[in-house]
């Protein structure tokens, strides 16, 4: 049975699975690579859910997750997810220099790609999970996985736009939340303008400083990169082209259809194609008791290719 192809940043399971008249929930997505150490969100929420009411008032908020960064609360802009964080900073800054292979929605934001302007770089680098250099330079630097990467929120690059996303962070992609730290207060109040009315809802405002109080980076980075090592440890061991990256997914090399061979046992990985690296999925890191099972998936599609 076919599956639908993939989207173009994946987390698209649901479709996947009702294709296969599959149940969602039990539908592991493996295309989203949201950190498989973050607390509960849906626990934390259940006690916030009054926030539900009332127009969102982000200045709490702010204030808490400027505290976490340590910058000013006057340069931090909370988002609606680190998407809308890109959309507002390329608004703003309107032509940008990227060089491939990048995360898309730059391009798809950014009204001109030009070579001469200031150059926008996730760190690590997505698709391929490499930190960049100590003396790399951008405009704009992406750290959606930076906390996840190096147990520290921000590299420090206090002259660039840095740009966040709590929901890879504490693995909760429909709750949306981002922000933007801007060079200094007048481009910070330039995003504020521009960021429609309460665009950050008033439930994540909510949970937000209490997922901060539960947050341990250096632990929860050790714990990836321990569970990452031994993933692709166990992946190698069955014959495939594995890099480890610096993040929390891995990256297997030469196998077209892996993709479609997984799903029908309930396991989605993300197709690495629109990213121009032919037969190469992205493989996020699944909790640790949820190894076995994709380990013995992606074995089972190996086997059946062969025969």
């Amino acid at each position: 049975m076919s599956i639908p192809k993939p989207s173009q940043h994946g987390g698209d399971a649901t479709a996947v699975a009702a294709a296969l008249n599959l149940d969602p929930s039990t539908f592991l997505d493996l295309s989203a690579s949201l950190n498989p150490f973050a607390p509960s969100v849906a626990n934390v929420a259940q006690s916030h859910l009054d926030a539900l009411t009332p127009y969102p008032d982000d200045a709490d908020a702010t204030k808490a997750m400027a505290k976490a960064l340590d910058v000013d609360p006057l340069r931090l802009v909370l988002t609606n997810g680190g998407s809308e964080a890109i959309a507002l900073v390329a608004s703003l800054l309107g032509r940008g220099n990227i060089v491939e292979p990048e995360f898309s929605l730059y391009r798809r934001h950014l009204s001109a790609i030009d070579e001469s302007a200031g150059r926008w770089r996730s760190n690590p680098s997505n698709p391929l999970g490499q930190l960049a250099s100590h003396d790399d330079v951008a405009e704009v630097w992406d750290e959606a996985f930076y906390p996840i990467a190096t147990g520290t929120w921000t590299r420090g690059d206090d002259d660039a736009w840095r740009l966040g996303s709590l929901t890879k962070l504490w693995a909760c992609a429909g709750l949306r939340l981002g922000y933007v730290i801007a060079p200094d207060q007048e481009a910070a109040e330039e995003i504020s303008e521009r960021r429609p009315r309460w665009s950050v809802n008033g439930l994540a405002l909510a949970v937000l400083p209490e997922l901060l109080a539960l947050t341990d980076l250096p632990t929860w980075s050790q714990q990836i990169a321990d569970l990452r090592a031994s993933f692709a440890s166990e992946l190698g061991a069955l014959g495939l082209r594995v890099d480890e990256s610096s993040a929390n997914w891995v990256l297997v090399h030469d196998v077209p259809g892996l993709r479609e061979a997984l799903a029908p046992d309930g396991v989605l990985v993300r197709d690495c194609e629109n990213f121009g690296l032919h037969g190469t999925v992205r493989i996020a890191l699944p909790a640790p008791e949820d190894v076995p099972f994709v380990v013995t998936a992606v074995e089972k599609a190996l086997d059946a290719s062969i025969n």
